[in-house]
């Protein structure tokens, strides 16, 4: 018998490392204890899986706690699944992974990512194998360019394109990257895949490199990783220690050494020429193209450059064919997409499913729908790059073209979803606050247009907007399109232009009725007590943190409006529906 601990970093801070302690100290009667990586069911975390010698079905338990360790040694001495039935996933629960092609993260959750032994088992470091002895790089170029893999990191470029333009580069020393700068507001798949399948990263690098003719490779990896980064340079030790990084791998011409670069955590580091400025040592701002990195990147050689999922997809491809990933997916999007999926989602968590499934497919048929009683309003796709889907577009195909014809973008997978208590015109500030503050400054549309967008914003939200205000925007964001140097200044204004495009009443009802439809913006929501339904129960007054409600037991309580922080906190506690937000 053998048991898991996913330990991911969604699992630790849920309470998974806690659980694998309390199990150190149990009778498990000679069942093995290991860890596994994030298995992508997030909301159901810390998650224990029991794998019986005899039984080839998994058992998950889930929402696990160290108390439950008793009931897990209990099991494993006397096979008694009464013992552990509370814990068992639903079979509701089940259709969360059920509903997913995996590709990118067939082996996450699944294997120990910090022992390479499991990996080698799972398949791994096979297709290196065959790419390296058996295929010349032109032939891996042409399986990638068959497959129709675009770059996942959100700009959706044939990958077989970037790689075939830095193999003819001319120049003995090139470089290969992975753009491991996550830097998306609810984004977190590249963080997921390599703390739970590192070697897989690296195996895709490998066969990378091995195609554009590098012998060195380098992880771009933000600081803010850090179970991330020690487990990748684990996992870099103990390749290179078994001969799969280094010289000669497998014997052959072919050599690569691999290092690691914990980047500051600048938004702008997703765009390549600003990511290579930061290796290098300098601010991370764009350089001007051409050249391109393909030509003239990390120190001025042939470099190439894709991020962590589209790497996490290369040993399959290699291993299976370009034809079996491209028959996944949509004639102008070929294979599966990772997506995090957030938000006011009952189920949230890493979801990897072919490009043309639908919004829908994703948001209520795998994540669940609504984790409250409020109707579906929007969702926000692609981070501060991307834009707001609204409920009416619902049917939406996923993939490049149909998502970037509502004005959104596939970007690098993160997935907001809102219900109708979101406010539009206080989402589109959230990301222009975002990217105001990442702006590197280099160019003025994108560093005093953004400023300018989010002062707008703050004053309509504060309830001081003016007519006008909403034509000046639009105005602003296609002026920062147009002139801005890179991709953050060119994508900044689409929050922007796609809540003006579909949520325009609310833009509306904030300038001239200086109302909030949504209720979210506390500068212009009242709260007050109904008399009739109050029971004087001063349950409202001692939750108050500011003391602005008075009133004695048994009569009504009264809210001072100027006291008042409006927090919603008497809303929350009062039973009797007594308090109402206008």
């Amino acid at each position: 018998m053998r048991i898991v601990v996913g330990e991911g970093s969604c699992g630790i801070a849920a309470g998974a490392e806690k659980v694998r302690q309390a199990l150190l100290k149990k009778d498990l009667n000679g069942a093995s204890l290991t860890i596994a990586g994030c298995i992508g069911m997030c909301y159901l975390e810390p998650i224990v899986d029991i794998y019986d010698d005899e039984d080839s079905e998994v058992k998950r338990l889930v929402r696990v706690s160290e108390k439950d360790a008793d009931a897990i040694s209990t099991y494993t001495k006397t096979g008694d699944i009464g013992a552990i039935e509370h814990l068992l996933v639903s079979d509701d629960d089940k259709s969360f992974l059920e509903k997913q092609t995996r590709i990118a993260l067939r082996r996450c959750g699944i294997i120990n990512p910090e022992d390479l032994d499991e990996f080698v088992q799972a398949d791994g470091y096979s297709a290196l194998k065959k790419a390296v002895c058996e295929m010349t790089p032109e032939e891996v170029i042409e399986v990638i360019k068959t497959s129709g893999l675009a770059g996942r990191g959100g700009a959706g470029f044939p990958t077989w394109f970037k790689w075939n333009a830095a193999r003819q580069s001319e120049g003995d020393e090139k470089y290969l990257i992975c753009n491991a700068d996550e830097g998306d507001p609810g984004a977190f798949m590249d963080r997921a895949v390599i703390e739970s399948d590192p070697h897989n990263l690296i195996e895709g690098m490998l066969i990378g490199a091995y195609a554009i003719g590098a012998k060195n490779a380098v992880v771009y990896v933000r600081a803010e990783y850090p179970l991330a980064i020690k487990r990748l340079e684990k996992a870099i030790k103990d390749a290179t220690e078994k001969g799969y990084l280094g010289d000669n791998i497998f014997g052959t011409d072919f050599s690569c050494n691999m290092t690691i670069k914990a980047g500051a955590g600048a938004f702008v580091c997703g765009e390549e020429t600003a990511l290579i400025e930061s290796l290098e040592g300098h601010r991370g701002m764009p350089r001007l193209k051409p050249p391109f990195p393909a030509q003239s990147g990390y120190w001025r050689k042939p470099s190439n450059i894709n991020n962590v999922e589209t790497f996490a997809n290369v040993s399959w491809i290699i291993n299976n064919g370009g034809e079996a990933f491209a028959a996944m997916g949509t004639q102008d999007s070929k294979g599966t997409k990772v997506f995090a999926v957030t938000g006011k989602v009952k189920r949230s968590g890493l979801v990897e499913i072919p490009m043309g499934k639908t919004l829908r497919d994703v948001i209520f048929d795998i994540g669940g729908g609504m984790k409250t009683d409020k109707p579906f309003k929007a969702v926000q796709m692609g981070g501060p790059s991307g834009g707001c889907i609204p409920a009416d577009l619902i049917d939406t195909v996923i993939d490049y073209k149909a998502l970037g014809a509502t004005g959104a973008i596939m970007g690098s997978g993160g997935m907001v979803v809102m219900d109708e208590s979101t406010c539009m015109v206080g989402m589109a500030k959230f990301f222009l606050d975002f990217t105001a503050k990442e702006s590197c400054g280099k160019c003025i549309h994108c560093r005093v247009g953004t400023t300018r967008m989010l002062e707008i914003l703050t004053r309509i939200t504060d309830g001081e907007g003016k007519d006008g205000d909403v034509e000046l925007l639009e105005e602003l964001c296609y002026g920062i399109k147009d002139g801005a140097l890179c991709g953050l200044g060119q994508t900044a204004p689409n929050p922007v232009l796609t809540t003006i495009k579909y949520f325009k009443d609310e833009y509306i009802a904030h300038i001239n009725e200086k109302k909030c439809p949504a209720g979210e913006c506390s500068r212009l929501v009242e709260y007050s007590v109904v008399e009739d339904k109050c029971k004087g129960c001063t349950l409202c007054a001692r939750n108050c943190p500011v003391n602005a409600i008075s009133g004695t037991v048994k009569e009504p309580h009264i809210i001072d409006t100027e006291k008042c922080i409006k927090c919603g906190k008497c809303m929350d506690n009062c039973r009797f529906g007594a308090i109402i937000r206008r």
